[in-house]
């Protein structure tokens, strides 16, 4: 019994029905923008929710262009820009690249990547590769994988940089393994931004990276929002609280997303779907009441006791 409280399959399927992924922009947003938070240190902003693209650019291969356009198109039509990309399959990176030189994209688009080779060479030929798939001379974001090489490669994206051939630079991680490293790194070096995974499943980078980064003045990029993907299997149908309502949560996908959001520290948050009715949704959770201190302390009591 869910006492009324819409669940996330309720959202999807009642949009599906009605045909409104397309129009979810039309409908609801036409008149807002998505809130945006500032670059430390320069003076731009990004939208709060962007795209982490590994999903839908692997499916390129076999189910062509179409998701990864319709999703791209959805994230833009809510007001998002960030897409972050990996490099892994040259032919996928190449209509990859097609997609982001459309003109309704093109200019639309903060466009990261990520070197995830050991190695200074091979980490320059990494870059230009990415460069030359997707037709571009400069990215906004480059960011060295999981801190590989990053001592080797931490110069490159420097010389890079002063040569205006990415806009900003940083590092990544995606498990609590790797923040005593970052924490080693911050300490010596300061990127422009640092992607560390967070959500209300993953709390451990509560407790002094966020904090730390926050210190700094280093922008930060949030991954692995779902665990990817585990935190709905471990939520199962169970119902998404009442109150929720309180701060405009129709979904699980938004409890963990309106969770993550009020951190000060935070620049954008990545959201990793090939289903456009999910980006409209992850897009909708940067609108709205925001949660409160006693609320985010209610929403973590809920996901500890599951």
């Amino acid at each position: 019994m869910n006492n009324g409280a819409p669940t996330r399959r309720d959202f999807l399927t009642a949009l599906s029905a009605l045909g409104l992924s397309g129009l979810m922009p039309s409908l609801s947003f036409a008149q807002q923008s998505m809130p945006q938070r500032q670059i430390p240190g320069a003076n731009e902003s990004l939208p709060i929710i962007g795209l982490g693209s590994t999903k839908p650019v692997s499916q390129i291969a076999n189910k062509g262009l179409g998701p990864i356009s319709e999703v791209l198109r959805t994230l833009v039509g809510h007001g998002g820009s960030v897409i972050d990309t990996w490099p892994r399959n040259a032919a996928n990176d190449a209509a990859l690249g097609q997609l982001l030189n459309q003109s309704e994209l093109r200019e639309a688009l903060f466009v990261t990547s990520k070197i995830d080779q050991a190695g200074k060479q091979a980490g320059i030929d990494q870059f230009r590769q990415t460069l030359s798939l997707y037709q571009r001379q400069t990215l906004d974001l480059l960011q060295v994988f999981n801190l590989t090489d990053v001592e080797t490669h931490w110069s490159s994206l420097e010389y890079l940089k002063a040569a205006g051939e990415v806009r900003y630079v940083g590092v990544t991680v995606s498990a609590a393994a790797l923040y005593e490293p970052l924490e080693r790194f911050i300490k010596k070096e300061k990127p422009d931004f640092a992607q560390v995974n967070y959500s209300i499943t993953e709390r451990e980078a509560e407790k002094r990276i966020l904090p730390m980064l926050m210190d700094r003045g280093i922008g930060v990029i949030i991954n692995r929002p779902f665990m990817n993907g585990e935190y709905f299997r471990r939520i199962g149908q169970r119902p998404v609280p009442n109150w929720a309502r309180e701060f405009d949560c129709d979904s699980w996908a938004q409890f963990s997303l309106k969770y993550i959001l009020p951190h000060p520290a935070i620049t954008c948050v990545l959201t990793e779907t090939s289903n456009p009715v999910h980006m409209a949704e992850n897009a909708t959770a940067a609108f709205g009441r925001m949660p409160d201190r006693d609320q985010r302390n209610r929403m973590k009591a809920v996901i500890d006791k599951i």
